[in-house]
């Protein structure tokens, strides 16, 4: 079962005897097991009937003892196991699985590890309680997820305001929903999020970040690239080298697919080379224009041996300001 639809049972006060909610992408685990902390018992009856257990602190006879019990005064009672695959006796809990007492709900979070399918364990999670498994969502994906999510606020977003989440925010989904929240919370319902907003309150500059440092060097445009590389110097901590040179790989990589694939339209072009909206390819077909083939295949390999200068090889204690100068000025030489 999906994350969705546990949250509309749950949101329709439908509770099942066991949860297992395992996998790579932790926001979703947090958000169901959260959600049954907070709402499947009142105040006065978390008091006798809600207990929390750690995976590195007890064994399976712990959450077995606990889960037996009869709610005191309550309709049920709620034990919820956090970091389960911390704990060493896990599988043993297969016999509670199998017949789990009707008047308890027990929540199990196993982060970051997949569920060994072929065990007996597993088999059991899977035919006695409700399975939540969550994948590692990846960088391309990250656009529509982040559209989505604006979406179901009842919001608009740029496709730059879009990049600019993707780019600095990463990943990490916990993350992106508390900033598009912020952004709700301060904007209309049916508003569009532009850059600006992305500035104004989340604090990202939308003039000194990696998009206009890429659409700088796309266009050749060297007195606004050094701009953004000073800003990016001047503010380490929110522009580390490593990941501006990551992205720089990936964009020069993007362009060196459009010179190879220049007789396509934007949007199967941006479909095919990982672009999430047709949107960028004018720029990305005039970066196209702009470097050679063998000036590309240079770049490739600069940034290669800059992102090992970063991390100190062949380099002793590099300032990550006058590396990003030194890489700038060799793309646009």
């Amino acid at each position: 079962m999906d994350a969705e639809k546990i949250l509309g049972e749950l949101k329709k006060g439908i509770y099942r005897s066991v949860y297992f909610l395992s996998g790579e992408e932790p926001y979703y685990i947090d958000q169901i097991s959260d959600y049954i902390e907070n709402n499947a018992l009142d105040d006065a009856g978390k008091a006798f009937n809600q207990v929390i257990l750690y995976g590195k602190e007890i064994d399976f006879k712990q959450v077995i003892d606990n889960a037996r019990q009869y709610p005191m005064m309550a309709q049920r009672r709620v034990v919820i196991v956090k970091e389960a695959q911390e704990m060493r006796s896990l599988t043993q809990l297969q016999s509670y699985i199998e017949q789990p007492s009707p008047q308890t709900v027990l929540v199990i979070n196993h982060k970051f590890k997949k569920l060994d399918k072929r065990t007996g364990f597993a088999k059991a999670i899977k035919k006695h309680a409700t399975l939540l498994e969550t994948k590692k969502i990846y960088d391309n994906q990250l656009p529509a997820y982040i559209q989505q999510i604006a979406k179901e606020k009842k919001l608009n977003i740029e496709p730059k305001a879009t990049s600019l989440l993707a780019e600095y925010i990463g990943t990490d989904l916990s993350k992106i929903n508390n900033e598009i929240g912020k952004l709700n919370l301060r904007l209309s319902e049916g508003d569009t999020i532009t850059p600006q907003h992305i500035q104004d309150f989340v604090g990202i500059s939308k003039d000194y970040n990696i998009f206009e440092l890429q659409n700088a060097l796309g266009k050749r445009d060297r007195a606004k690239a050094f701009r953004i590389v000073e800003y990016f110097a001047s503010n380490e901590k929110k522009n580390p080298l490593i990941v501006s040179i990551n992205s720089l790989y990936n964009y020069f990589t993007k362009v060196w697919q459009t010179q190879s694939l220049s007789s396509l339209d934007d949007r199967t072009l941006a479909s095919r080379i990982g672009v999430f909206s047709s949107y960028f390819m004018k720029d990305y077909r005039l970066a196209a224009r702009n470097y050679r083939q063998d000036k590309l295949k240079e770049i490739l390999v600069d940034l290669q041996e800059y992102d090992g200068f970063s991390k100190g090889v062949n380099r002793r204690n590099p300032v990550q300001g006058d590396l990003l100068k030194e890489l700038v000025f060799k793309i646009l030489k």
